[in-house]
């Protein structure tokens, strides 16, 4: 039997944004939860990306 769902949180993916920019091989993403009704917008927020080696900004993707 499959779980049912819990209410309104959902796992979203983040992808930082200036690695897409830099050109540089990979990708830094990170898998996270939201809740849908709180937050109906798109995440944003400052995650360490290992490849540059610094904290980026990480937008929610689809």
């Amino acid at each position: 039997m499959a779980k049912k769902a819990k209410g309104n949180r959902i796992q979203v993916i983040l992808e930082c944004t200036e690695h897409k920019q830099s050109g540089a091989a990979g990708t830094s993403r990170y898998i996270t939860t939201k809740n849908r009704k709180n937050t109906p917008e798109r995440l944003e927020i400052k995650k360490y990306n290992p490849i540059l080696r610094k904290y980026t900004i990480h937008k929610e993707i689809k």
